[in-house]
């Protein structure tokens, strides 16, 4: 596993009300959270990188209202036959 150092000024943790524990936790979700969004990673690895089962990533998508399934029109019309 590789281990990453990020160095912020203290009060960040002070302004954000959140511990450094909770920070990094945070971190890892919204970052998972906004590259599922950007479609660059799947549904699976991005609860992989927020640390949660699959089925509670889906949940943190529904709380920061970001949609759990990503189609296209194009995409919904050959899943609906409609092509």
């Amino acid at each position: 596993m590789t281990h990453l150092a990020l160095e912020l000024p203290d009060h960040i943790f002070s302004a954000l009300r959140m511990s450094p524990v909770a920070f990094v936790r945070e971190m890892r979700v919204a970052a998972a959270v906004q590259w599922y969004a950007e479609q660059r990673i799947s549904q699976e690895k991005a609860a992989e990188i927020a640390g949660q089962t699959r089925v509670a990533f889906i949940d943190e998508l529904r709380r920061r209202k970001v949609p759990a399934i990503q189609l296209d029109s194009a995409e919904l019309d050959a899943e609906l036959g409609n092509d």
